[in-house]
């Protein structure tokens, strides 16, 4: 596939002033990479304000993190570590994304995974976001902690910390990113009003359905149809008896997405994928 780099650089440029001006970081928080080859990987840099980057900021990288290449002033991420092993162990991820986002590193920092199945959106693209064990930043604590949710899902909490999502490609993982504060916000706000009014199994599989028959790229922490997390159902799960999460852990059997994967055929995507959901609702 060939990659216009020069593009590639501009494209994580906007993509830090979308991240910066929505207050998903502070400061110089946040970070993010593009696969752009087998061994090449161009990654945000350091102590640099993500709103504030330059396509000559942006640092190549290969797999082991070694610098191919750089403007001589700016070093790759500190915490380059993590995306580094999201690349390792997920073939069809071409991108990563880590931020702070408000309402997902409240969560995050109060110890509440985000598991209600309560919009349509949310379920689709997410299913539920766990929260990883905390890992002292830019050590191999937080690689080590992400690792045993990159077959079941495509975002997680950082304990503590903040979010890191991935995908396809740079739009992809953003997006993930977006996805993921809004279901945060909406769960605190509803939250607010009393509790949010969770979506019945039923439909939760009839969401995950529609998922696959998009063929939504990525993974998903799928329905069990014989064992849905709902103990007021009488069914079991395939986690513990104490389980209360609706969508239990399983591997998505959607082929694997093509890293030729468009930005414009992402957008497409959760748009027709929103309709459907909108038209179902009205049934």
């Amino acid at each position: 596939m060939f990659v216009n780099e020069f593009e590639m650089r501009k494209l994580m440029c906007e993509i830090g002033k979308r991240v910066y001006n929505r207050g998903m970081v502070a400061a110089n928080d946040g970070n993010f990479s593009y696969k752009i080859g087998p061994n090449e990987i161009l990654c945000t840099p350091t102590g640099v304000s993500k709103g504030f980057m330059t396509p000559n900021m942006i640092c190549k990288i290969d797999m082991k993190g070694n610098i191919l290449q750089s403007d001589g002033v700016h070093k790759p991420s500190s915490e380059i570590k993590m995306h580094l092993r999201v690349y390792e162990c997920r073939e069809d991820v071409n991108s990563v994304v880590h931020a702070h986002p408000m309402y997902a590193t409240a969560y995050a920092i109060a110890g509440i995974p985000l598991d209600k199945q309560i919009m349509p959106e949310a379920t689709i693209f997410l299913g539920q976001v766990p929260i990883a064990p905390y890992g002292l930043p830019s050590t191999m604590e937080i690689p080590d902690a992400i690792e045993p949710y990159f077959a079941t899902h495509d975002a997680v909490l950082l304990e503590s910390h903040g979010a890191l999502t991935w995908g396809v490609d740079l739009m992809a993982a953003y997006f993930k990113m977006e996805g993921l504060e809004f279901y945060a916000e909406l769960s605190y706000r509803a939250q607010m009003l009393g509790g949010a009014k969770e979506l019945p199994a039923h439909e939760v599989k009839r969401l995950l359905d529609l998922r696959k028959a998009f063929n939504v790229p990525g993974k998903h922490p799928c329905i069990e149809i014989e064992g849905l997390c709902t103990k007021s159902e009488g069914t079991s799960c395939t986690h513990d008896s104490n389980c209360s999460n609706r969508v239990c852990a399983g591997e998505d059997k959607a082929p694997k997405a093509s890293k030729a994967t468009s930005n414009s055929s992402q957008e497409e995507l959760i748009a027709r994928i929103t309709r459907e959901v909108l038209n179902q609702l009205k049934k």
